[in-house]
């Protein structure tokens, strides 16, 4: 993407729009989620000013310098990186919704910490790669049960990063069993769990996702343009 951060903004939205048209969807029902990993502060007060109102950071202790900076109110944060038990504390502070647990030992950990309600979303690990995170399928059943009684902690959904391809087609299948796995932990009617929320798709297969159900897209450089690499934070 080549043009402004509200000429691509506009963009994408318009693909959203078309992608839920497609599947028969209201676009109201999909978060757009800007991706903010390693864009400085004065892209992101760009992006506010373009309409953009939730961000999501990989980084506890970069977003925690970005909050500061910006000091806004009106927007919301979502941690979609990793989540490392030390930062929790910080993370429940920090963030309006927590997209990446993948244990009962973190849902507990954000629990204890948690000074009010914290939406998180189950990470599941759809392809079992081994440079990714995430619960496998077979232990999402188990975690979410689990993670039932924790009282300050609203599971609302799922989230998966599926194998990257230059045909976002080859991201369908992946879609489609998170959101299958996501109707069958529900028809468990487990006491106090009820997935709302698929978080799926990227800028290169967000379109597809939505298609398939998504209703939280994760996107950056469709919206930033293509970001140096940053040095890893924590």
């Amino acid at each position: 993407m080549n043009g402004s951060i509200s000429e691509n903004l506009a963009v994408v939205l318009d693909r959203i729009h078309m992608a839920a048209r497609r599947a028969g969807r209201d676009p109201r029902e999909i978060t757009l989620v800007a991706a903010t990993k390693g864009v400085d502060t004065r892209k992101i007060r760009q992006a506010v000013k373009a309409g953009l109102r939730t961000f999501g950071e990989n980084y506890v202790q970069e977003a925690k310098e970005k909050i500061e900076k910006i000091k806004s109110k009106n927007i919301k944060w979502h941690l979609i990186g990793n989540l490392q038990k030390n930062k929790v504390k910080l993370a429940v502070e920090l963030f309006d919704m927590i997209e990446t647990v993948d244990s009962i030992e973190l849902a507990r950990l954000i629990d204890k910490r948690a000074r009010r309600p914290m939406d998180v979303l189950i990470e599941v690990n759809i392809a079992r790669e081994k440079t990714k995170k995430g619960v496998d399928l077979r232990g999402v059943l188990k975690l979410a049960t689990q993670m039932a009684a924790l009282e300050k902690v609203n599971l609302r959904g799922l989230m998966a990063i599926p194998p990257f391809h230059e045909d976002p087609e080859m991201s369908r299948p992946y879609f489609i069993t998170l959101r299958r796995l996501a109707e069958r932990i529900n028809r468990e009617h487990i006491p106090g769990v009820f997935l709302r929320d698929l978080s799926m798709g990227m800028s290169a297969d967000f379109d597809v996702a939505i298609e398939e159900g998504a209703t939280i897209v994760r996107i950056g450089t469709a919206i930033f343009g293509p970001r140096k690499p940053a040095k890893k934070k924590s």
